[in-house]
């Protein structure tokens, strides 16, 4: 490959990525990290279970750090997470103990919103939940409203609406909720709270949301009925949990970073392994077959329950797609990089009914629209979503992540094909999910 250049400044405590591309492809094999949503969940499910939990392949970025940090103030013994093997000694369902500090959720929505549902369910315990100054101003309230039909007492800033917040624990009583979005978290702290909570707990979604926390739930042994055709899941509580072993597998969302890369990018052929293609998850994979990327799914199969697929993709001329309805929800957290992939298809893609996007780590419509702006490209920000046409030309620019993840990980795909030196502000934002993403990208610029 020509010479590309990558280099990461270092000034704490924030990081400065800089890419010069020389616009050639990416090849070889590559795994990602362990898939997040699976990590949190499986932290979560051992250190309520009895029993012991083990767990390979657990994403070490800083999310999931903050889960195990939790809940090893709750009294759950968690082995260090660096191991091939994390093991988990867990309370039993409702006998989380209660903390002599405040529970720090860092920057992880999943964390506090899930981590809700347990601890609204705990009697005679209280708790106090924070985070970053980022989480501190997300929307909790989707989850805490449901939760105080349950009849939970829960207290927060501005209404009840964000953190810090301060739980006091006590017995529920089951609802059958209506949730007006489509929401993994909101139903699966619902479903966390029923574990504790007597009687039939339900939720019933617009549309499906991903599933991990059924199939999950189920491989510990609570009971679970799941209605597809009204998107409704019912948890028969309460539910004794027994310490399993789970296999995590590769994450779709930090796949799909290279996913893209090498659909856009000159010779390319890159095999991402061992990812995870569970149905609820494959939204990015359905558009980009829609766009015709020359992409296919090999050595299928599945493992703990998930199922797996290496991926195969190469260069590809992009066509432009309408994104919308029941795909946002299976690829919400993909539409930063999704709208990489759009500026270099033919035509004009189109990114709607994700105003979700507005209530991430940042407003993720505004931060990319701003951001690519930077680079030069052409787009339109939409209330719930992106106009992009396509076939543009970028140059290189200083953009920040807005210490979003998967904004800083966006941003730099789309420096690839910038022209010139892109400097990316606050990098250090990857590692929320993708530890190693500097590291795997310097290795396929070498290659």
């Amino acid at each position: 490959m020509s010479a590309a250049l990558l280099r990461l400044t270092d000034r704490a405590p924030h990081q400065t990525l800089e890419i010069q591309s020389a616009g050639a492809g990416l090849t070889g094999r590559i795994r990602v990290p362990g898939d997040k949503s699976i990590s949190h969940r499986a932290l979560m499910l051992g250190a309520i279970a009895a029993g012991e939990t083990r767990i390979q392949g657990l994403l070490l970025g800083e999310d999931p750090r903050s889960t195990a940090r939790c809940f090893r103030a709750m009294g759950a013994e968690i082995s260090d997470l660096e191991a091939e093997w994390v093991s988990i000694r867990g309370r039993g369902v409702g006998q989380l103990q209660e903390p002599a500090d405040v529970l720090d959720a860092g920057n992880s929505g999943t964390t506090m919103r899930l981590m809700l549902g347990l601890l609204a369910a705990q009697p005679d315990s209280v708790f106090t939940v924070t985070g970053d100054g980022s989480l501190r101003s997300r929307p909790m309230d989707r989850v805490i409203q449901p939760l105080g039909q349950m009849g939970a007492n829960i207290w927060g800033r501005q209404g009840n609406r964000l953190a810090p917040l301060a739980i006091r624990g006590q017995r529920l009583r089951p609802i059958h909720y209506h949730s007006p979005i489509a929401s993994a978290q909101v139903k699966s702290c619902i479903l966390l709270a029923g574990l504790n909570t007597a009687g039939d707990t339900t939720v019933t979604e617009p549309s499906l949301s991903r599933d991990h926390s059924e199939r999950m739930l189920r491989a510990f042994g609570a009971r679970l009925s799941v209605d597809p055709v009204t998107c409704s899941v019912t948890l028969h509580g309460p539910a004794q949990l027994s310490g399993q072993t789970v296999i995590v597998p590769s994450d779709i969302s930090s796949a799909a970073f290279w996913l893209v890369a090498a659909a856009i990018l000159p010779d390319s052929e890159l095999v991402v392994e061992n990812v995870g293609v569970n149905p609820t998850r494959t939204g990015i994979l359905d558009v980009l077959q829609q766009m015709e990327a020359d992409l296919t799914l090999e050595n299928q199969r599945e493992v703990t329950g998930e199922p797996i697929a290496d991926i195969r993709i190469r260069t590809s001329q992009l066509k432009a797609c309408t994104v919308g309805g029941d795909l946002i929800p299976r690829m919400i957290d993909e539409v930063p990089i999704l709208a990489v992939a759009a500026l270099f298809a033919k035509g004009t893609t189109v990114i709607q009914d994700a105003a979700e996007l507005r209530v991430k780590e940042s407003d993720r419509i505004a931060v990319m629209a701003a951001q690519l702006g930077r680079l030069g490209a052409t787009l339109t920000e939409r209330p719930d979503g992106l106009e992009i046409p396509g076939g543009q030309s970028l140059s290189g620019a200083e953009v920040d992540s807005d210490t979003d993840h998967r904004i800083a990980m966006s941003l730099a795909i789309a420096a690839l094909r910038a022209q010139g030196t892109t400097q990316i502000h606050r990098a250090e934002a990857a590692a929320v999910s993708y530890p190693t993403f500097i590291d795997t990208l310097r290795t396929l610029l070498q290659s």
